[in-house]
């Protein structure tokens, strides 16, 4: 098998010389040429968008992530510090002069003043 080197010199001049724009077969399917680069172009484009908003997606779902996790921190934190011991501890540290009530609770009913009369 031999290689022709000459038939495909020719081939290239053909190519990339130009003449290939001026054959008729080109000239006839120019419409379709077009339309498919430009779907070329748009899906080139819409892959773009989608790999960006992917992206977007990504970093917003780390966000959620973070801010659970620091919610359920200062949840834990306001848990622990509004228990009754450490309320006490806190009042005794401050020097305040407060302690827990040791009668019971009075309840106040409101009474109507028509009904006594």
């Amino acid at each position: 098998m031999k290689i022709n080197f000459g038939h495909i010199r020719k081939s290239f001049v053909h190519v990339f010389g130009g003449s290939v724009l001026t054959e008729n077969v080109l000239m006839r399917n120019m419409r379709f040429i077009v339309i498919l680069v430009v779907i070329i172009f748009v899906f080139i484009s819409h892959r773009y968008t989608v790999l960006q908003r992917m992206a977007d997606i990504e970093r917003l779902q780390k966000e959620l992530k973070d801010a659970k996790y620091e919610s359920l921190t200062i949840s834990s934190s306001l848990t622990e510090i509004s228990r009754q011991t450490q309320i006490e501890k806190a009042v005794k540290d401050a020097g305040l002069d407060l302690s827990i009530s040791t009668d019971p609770i009075y309840r106040i009913e409101k009474s109507d003043s028509k009904e006594k009369k």
